[in-house]
C-alpha cells in the first residue's frame, strides 16, 4: 500500500509508457481473447451440465465436444469453398 502511495504522490507513473493500442481494453485482440475466455467457460458450463444433470459419463461428453468440433468445421469449410467458388474467376 505504501508502495502505491509513493508512486501516485512521487509521480512515478509519469515515467511509464502507455499501454499499446494492440493490448488496450477495447482493442480487437483483447475483445478477441475475451471472447474465447467466455466461450471456454460456457463449454465448461455445458460439460457441467451434460455430465451431472442429464448424466452423459464424461467420455461421452468429450465425445459430444468433439463431434461437435468437427460438424462445425465442416460447415466452416462448406461455406468457406462455397464463397471460394461464387466469386468471379
Amino acid at each position: 500500500k505504501t508502495d502505491f502511495i509513493n508512486f501516485i504522490s512521487d509521480q512515478e507513473w509519469k515515467s511509464i509508457e502507455p499501454v499499446s493500442s494492440w493490448f488496450g481494453p477495447s482493442s480487437f485482440l483483447m475483445s478477441s481473447m475475451s471472447a474465447l475466455f467466455q466461450l471456454s467457460m460456457w463449454i465448461r458450463h455445458c460439460h457441467g451440465y451434460l455430465t451431472e444433470n442429464v448424466g452423459i459419463p464424461v467420455w461421452g461428453s468429450y465425445a459430444v465436444f468433439a463431434l461437435a468440433t468437427l460438424f462445425s468445421g465442416l460447415i466452416l469449410g462448406l461455406v468457406s469453398e462455397a464463397l471460394t467458388l461464387s466469386l468471379p474467376q
